[in-house]
């Protein structure tokens, strides 16, 4: 057991965070990771679209599951349409309702969603993968930082966990070590850096609470370090994904006028909003189905660690 800010802040065991996953986030897991003494995010999108749950059965289920253990919950922040935006509103104030005192916020400005909180006596920690990002998000009130590194999986940052640290330790909040956490020696390393937290997405994957296909597991088992390629081709911004010949074959780059629509002020937005609905069909399909030629696999580098599928309680025990 471990006592420092980010224990004491979300109320946990240990400095543990399941990071909330489009697809992989179903109930069974969360509710798995909190019940352990760590905490279990819920993402949204992959709770109602993905595993199909009203939003508040879904939470009902994973306070059941769980035991009624601390949870959190992932806000997209992007203002990608106004019905996106109205519909996380309004599931943030169910989220609250019903005993949420954690969320994690991404990809935009998080004042709403830290006014919100903050009234409820919640915390807003904000992902980040660089400075210039930490700083407005603690502008906006943030509580804490996902440090995402260079070595996570799905939208992956550019630096090595210790040069993130070195860049954010003077920020005087608690740092969370996102990206290449599978393991008790990974962990200890990220802690002896000097954050507070790790956020685990790729182990858990491989677990057996997590509904992915059989094939996804198996896939992250036998990756490599250097199997882990980042592409645009499914979201529109660098997605860090297992190898696979069918990425070998198109690239690893959106086309020009993808490109074009994605920087120009006027379009981006729009943009971001058909990359976002194609990624939804294409990474929903690789979670339930077995591996086709047009599959995407996300992962980080951990995958380096990983070597068989194991419940969430061997996992915490391995770990912490």
């Amino acid at each position: 057991m471990i006592e420092n800010r980010v224990t004491k802040l979300l109320n946990i065991k240990y400095p543990l965070i399941c990071g909330a996953m489009y697809p992989c986030s179903n109930p069974e897991l969360v509710a798995a990771v909190s019940r352990e003494g760590g905490m279990g995010v819920i993402q949204p999108l992959s709770l109602i679209y993905v595993h199909r749950y009203d939003f508040r059965e879904g939470v009902k289920k994973i306070i059941e599951l769980s035991g009624g253990k601390s949870f959190g919950m992932n806000v997209i922040v992007e203002k990608s349409s106004q019905v996106y935006e109205s519909r996380m509103r309004s599931w943030v104030d169910i989220a609250l309702e019903m005993g949420c005192k954690f969320f994690v916020t991404a990809l935009g400005d998080p004042s709403w969603v830290v006014q919100k909180v903050h009234a409820q006596g919640g915390m807003v920690f904000h992902d980040v993968t660089e400075k210039k990002f930490a700083l407005k998000g603690l502008d906006a009130g943030a509580d804490g930082l996902i440090c995402v590194n260079a070595r996570a999986g799905g939208h992956a940052g550019r630096k090595s966990p210790h040069d993130l640290y070195q860049e954010l330790k003077d920020l005087n909040v608690p740092l969370v070590c996102a990206g290449g956490v599978s393991d008790q020696a990974s962990y200890r390393e990220a802690l002896e850096i000097g954050y507070e937290g790790v956020q685990m997405g790729t182990r858990f994957i491989a677990s057996l609470e997590c509904t992915a296909h059989a094939d996804y597991k198996s896939a992250i088992l036998k990756a490599k370090k250097e199997d882990i390629v980042l592409t645009e081709r499914v979201t529109g911004v660098p997605l860090a994904v297992i190898n696979t010949p069918y990425l070998q074959k198109v690239g690893t780059r959106t086309s020009f006028i993808g490109r074009f629509f994605l920087k120009n002020a006027r379009t981006k937005h729009l943009a971001r909003l058909y990359y976002s609905a194609l990624s939804f069909i294409r990474l929903k399909r690789s979670l339930f189905k077995e591996f086709s030629t047009k599959d995407f696999y996300q992962a980080g580098q951990s995958v380096e660690r990983v070597s068989e599928v194991l419940s969430v309680e061997s996992i915490f025990k391995n770990i912490v």
